[in-house]
């Protein structure tokens, strides 16, 4: 179901929620947290479909905030549409278009909306701010998700929110890196327990989880840490690590399946396809606390990455 409500206001959305909820029971309740989603100007269909995805594993109320287009039905005020039922998955979308002075005030105009004694995560699915926890809606978030990979500069803006970090921030460069991450702590745990002389990660030229995956090794391991960058390369590629007994390496040239190679072992192949966003953000809607390890790597490992 999708309703259009152009010119309209916040209390009028709550309204209409609450009738639909009490006369054809297509609102739910049990929501666990509310997503607050700020996709500039950009189309917002990919990140509804990741959310409502991501919503089937954590319910919650989508508050999506699209800057208006030329064109748009309404130059002043707000325009608003509200996705229930088979249009939402198993959340409830609410699409608001601020134009002129209600776009100024984003947090005065969500609050209305926010579900009542519920967590609230904050999203940036394309440019994330520069400080993220002080904008008008990091600052009322307990977790605030940006996306590096998906900005217009992907190297600059990790930098940036590295400099601005506070508890509760996370990218999803970190959270696409979850099963490499995983894969290689699991294979340094294993004998022999040599230290690792070098490493080296090799994967897309712009992909911040490359990045990501060499400042978490750096700041493990101790030790000096080469980017290898490759123009259209499917994110990240291989991770060498050098020991002096051989090397590990773990290669995934095709973005699907990973070769093992270890010194004295056969090859072990291992199914790691790249992540879907919508895997992405249902990781992160997992945890409220804020990701201490991720901002370690951010705030310390990255700086012994080169440029």
């Amino acid at each position: 179901m999708i309703i259009d409500m152009p010119g309209t206001t916040t209390r009028a959305i709550a309204k209409r929620l609450l009738t639909e909820r009490d006369e054809g029971g297509a609102v739910a309740l049990g929501r666990v947290l509310t997503l607050i989603v700020d996709t500039g100007d950009h189309d917002p269909e990919h990140a509804i479909a990741a959310a409502n995805d991501a919503s089937r594993e954590h319910p919650c109320r989508v508050i999506l905030i699209q800057s208006q287009h030329d064109g748009s039905p309404s130059s002043e005020g707000l325009d608003a549409q509200i996705r229930l039922g088979g249009d939402a998955g198993a959340s409830e979308v609410i699409i608001l278009r601020p134009a002129g002075e209600v776009a100024e005030h984003l947090d005065t105009l969500v609050m209305p909306l926010l579900l009542p004694d519920a967590p609230i995560v904050a999203w940036w699915p394309y440019e994330p701010p520069a400080v993220p926890s002080e904008t008008p809606l990091g600052r009322m978030a307990q977790r605030r998700i940006t996306d590096s990979v998906r900005s217009s500069d992907p190297h600059a803006w990790l930098r940036r929110l590295a400099e601005s970090y506070q508890e509760g921030d996370t990218d999803l460069a970190w959270t696409r890196a979850t099963l490499w991450r995983g894969l290689v702590a699991a294979t340094l745990e294993q004998p022999p327990y040599e230290p690792v002389r070098r490493a080296v990660v090799s994967g897309e030229a712009t992909h911040t989880s490359v990045d990501m995956v060499a400042a978490w090794l750096a700041h493990a391991l101790r030790c000096p840490v080469e980017v290898e960058r490759i123009p259209d390369a499917p994110a990240i590629v291989q991770v060498k690590l050098e020991r002096e007994s051989g090397d590990i390496v773990l290669g995934r040239p095709d973005g699907k399946t990973a070769a093992l190679h270890q010194p004295g072992q056969p090859e072990h192949r291992i199914a790691l396809p790249i992540r879907h966003l919508r895997e992405c953000l249902a990781e992160e809607l997992r945890r409220l606390d804020p990701d201490e390890v991720y901002g370690e790597v951010l705030t310390k490992g990255l700086a012994r990455i080169p440029v």
